[in-house]
């Protein structure tokens, strides 16, 4: 018997049942175990939207949500932002611990020689509407790559592995910017080698006619601050769909594909573009009070305040605002800043807020800073998919790995008809109308 267990007494049959308790979780199937009849189902637990049912087992990210605790690999998110590179922190989170100088250099020219995409995905990208979502772009180009790298399929092989990982977090850049320049029938830019992960990015979303573009050097490591925060946050709805994709055995570029469109939703990786939408909304600081009323009343919600996982300050919040500070000394301020600094402001004194712990997010200030670099809110989940792929690749290595993995496949509770017979359709009644 384990150390620690859980005893459940099934108060029909009065039989008794002793789980194990291991890392504070009780195995599913345990439950499977509770029944009153030979040929009865086991018990199932019933957990909408995996609210309280841990899928696997990482090493990757920690969160602790009451605390506010945010930790890569055992490193707090606070010390690799102030600290860090992105693709120093796409290393450690593939690799679980920090490269030294050499391992970094020899990661960054695999990742560099990678930027170039196929000429045939500029054919695919120009097949799109003028207007189309460059979101919609990226998941369709993401999941075109597999036809372009068969050797994608072959997941065991750990040579395979390595090389699919550094396309990934290359061609992400050029595609995501590739969808933009489309979108506003802008010429495609090629990547330029010579300059960083994240002022190559900028090249290619703005260059125009200079020979050389040179992203301005704040502007560059707040975006790379900005990917490190955006890096990877647990078992979120895209990483569980990369990593539920990936269980299929499917290659890594069309389970990548699939996290993408996870994050394209709303309630996921437009999560900043509603902050916009909501100061925009409110339009004036003298607007706020009135619309904080609202919130109280349920009219609207406070969009970027609050977490599900976070139930205190979002660690990645403190740090995006003070980098929004910097961002905004070398851009034109934003006259949403204003309304946006105040709601805080207010909503951090008011009690209504403070009980319900409802803090700021990474969500509330990244949309503003975004949108002072010049990016269109169009643009937001895609520049929120570029930094996520190295936590989704990082996760769907960890998993193909996993010697306990297996498709996934969820239950589900049936409330259904149960067998009846077929009715010819001259015999059939008519439909009841509402």
């Amino acid at each position: 018997m384990a150390a620690e267990t859980l005893t459940v007494i099934d108060n029909r049959t009065g039989q008794k049942y002793e789980m194990p308790i291991e890392h504070g979780a009780v195995r599913a199937t345990e439950f499977a175990k509770i029944r009153t009849k030979p040929d009865e189902p086991g018990l199932l637990l019933y957990d909408p939207a995996f609210g309280n049912t841990a899928s696997c087992k990482s090493r990757i990210t920690y969160i602790d949500g009451d605390k506010g605790i945010l930790l890569y690999r055992g490193y707090p998110i606070e010390q690799l932002a102030e600290r860090s590179t992105f693709l120093e922190t796409a290393y450690l989170l593939l690799k679980g611990e920090l490269p030294n100088a050499e391992h970094l250099a020899q990661f960054t020219h695999n990742i560099t020689t990678h930027t170039i995409v196929h000429e045939n995905i500029k054919a695919l990208m120009d097949g799109f509407r003028y207007d189309a979502h460059p979101m919609g772009m990226l998941v369709a180009t993401v999941g075109a790559l597999s036809t372009f790298y068969p050797d994608a399929k072959l997941i065991f092989d750990a040579e395979s592995r390595r090389v699919q990982t550094h396309r990934l977090l290359a061609k992400m850049p050029t595609l995501a910017a590739f969808a933009y320049r489309h979108s506003i029938g802008l010429p495609y830019v090629y990547p330029d080698n010579e300059l960083s992960y994240t002022g190559n990015f900028l090249s290619m979303m703005f260059k125009v006619t200079e020979l050389r573009y040179k992203p301005n050097p704040v502007l560059e490591r707040a975006l790379d601050v900005l990917f490190i925060l955006h890096a990877d946050h647990e078992q979120n709805c895209s990483t569980n769909a990369m990593r539920s994709i990936g269980s299929s055995q499917a290659d890594p570029l069309s389970a990548l594909a699939g996290a993408c469109a996870a994050l394209y939703g709303p309630l996921h990786g437009g999560a900043n573009e509603a902050v916009l939408r909501m100061l925009q909304e409110i339009g004036s600081v003298d607007k706020i009070p009135a619309y904080i009323k609202r919130v109280k009343e349920g009219e609207v919600r406070l969009m970027g305040f609050g977490h599900r996982v976070y139930k205190n300050f979002d660690p990645r919040g403190k740090v995006i605002k003070k980098l929004a500070n910097q961002v905004f000394e070398v851009t034109s301020r934003n006259p949403l800043v204003d309304i946006g600094v105040e709601l805080e402001r207010i909503a951090l004194q008011d009690d209504y807020f403070v009980k319900r712990k409802l803090y700021p997010n990474v969500d509330f200030y990244s949309g503003i800073i975004y949108q002072a670099m010049n990016f269109p809110v169009d643009m937001f989940p895609v520049l929120f998919a570029i930094p996520r792929t190295a936590g989704w690749i990082a996760q769907w290595l960890e998993m193909v790995q996993d010697e306990e993995q297996r498709i996934a496949r969820p239950r589900q509770i049936y409330l259904g008809h149960g067998p009846r017979d077929y009715v010819p359709i001259e015999k059939r009644p008519e439909p009841k109308t509402s």
